[in-house]
């Protein structure tokens, strides 16, 4: 049994979380593999697959299903994300700034609160999620169907950065911020289409009023959330942005740059799966773009 969507996307901060959030999901013979990997996740990344089986009292094709099962390609693809979560001097730690912060501890606090959140997507990121988004989107661009991208707020900001990567890709594609031109929009969409809704909380009743209207219409919904929140279970397609930081408490300067991020990784694999027939657009673009620029 595979865990749900919105566990194998993300259910806790971290890898180990995930996997002890949704133990109870898996077959028992699994469980004893995640029970294994809880109990020393390093000892784990280090021994071969026949160890493992043996420790677990499992068969080798059981440690391979567990991997599947909470998201990953297979016992390789796990054993890297894994070690990458558990080894040391990586900076998970997020670090408040307070009012007597000096301009110095600012920028200190704020740069390492935005690293400590890329390398922690780097190291838990489910990529089997993101293979199925980027799947779903690059089959929706070479059959010539829409892609739009939903988000308010700074989530909206993030939207419009992702409508400016892909329409550069030659695709048909939208941002919209207005909760009523996401209703219009997401009425309009049909099966073949795509649409990325982004949100910080993952409670904001327009993204999952339109979130609901556009997968009831037969379109794709692929949804950049926190696991754990109403929407991250309302889309197709789950991609965790999880991070300790608080969305009401001051702007949710992180959560933003993580969204970023993913709408980097989303445009560039769907632009490698696109191949070649991308590449002299770009240039042309790029060629028709100087003459905008000082010499």
């Amino acid at each position: 049994m595979k865990m749900p969507e919105a566990e194998l996307a993300g259910a806790g901060s971290t890898l180990l979380d995930r996997i002890a959030a949704g133990l109870s999901t898996l077959a028992p013979a699994e469980q004893r593999v995640g029970r294994l990997v809880l109990a020393d996740a390093r000892a784990f990344a280090r021994e071969p697959i026949s160890a493992l089986a043996e420790r677990a009292h499992v068969s080798k094709p059981t440690v391979v299903r567990f991997c599947r099962s909470v998201g990953y390609a297979g016992l390789s693809d796990f054993k890297l994300k894994l070690a990458g979560s558990v080894s040391e001097g990586v900076p998970f730690v997020h670090r408040s700034v307070t009012a007597n912060d000096k301009t110095a501890e600012v920028m200190v606090k704020v740069t390492d609160n935005a690293v400590a959140a890329f390398l922690r997507y780097r190291n838990g990121a489910s990529t089997v999620m993101i293979d199925r988004a980027v799947q779903a989107l690059a089959q929706t661009c070479t059959d010539g169907r829409r892609i739009e991208f939903f988000g308010v707020g700074n989530s909206g900001i993030v939207a419009l950065d992702a409508q400016h990567k892909f329409f550069r890709l030659g695709v048909h594609t939208a941002a919209h911020t207005d909760g009523h031109m996401q209703v219009m929009s997401a009425t309009l969409l049909g099966p073949g289409d795509c649409v990325v809704v982004i949100s910080n909380s993952g409670r904001t009743r327009d993204l999952m009023d339109t979130c609901d209207i556009a997968r009831r219409n037969g379109a794709t919904t692929i949804v950049i959330t926190a696991s754990g929140s109403p929407l991250a279970s309302a889309g197709l397609v789950h991609l965790a942005a999880d991070h300790p930081e608080g969305y009401d408490r001051y702007s949710p300067m992180v959560s933003r740059l993580l969204h970023l991020l993913i709408v980097d990784v989303l445009a560039t694999a769907v632009a490698l799966k696109l191949g070649p027939k991308v590449q002299p657009q770009l240039k042309r673009m790029k060629d028709n773009l100087r003459s905008k620029r000082y010499a």
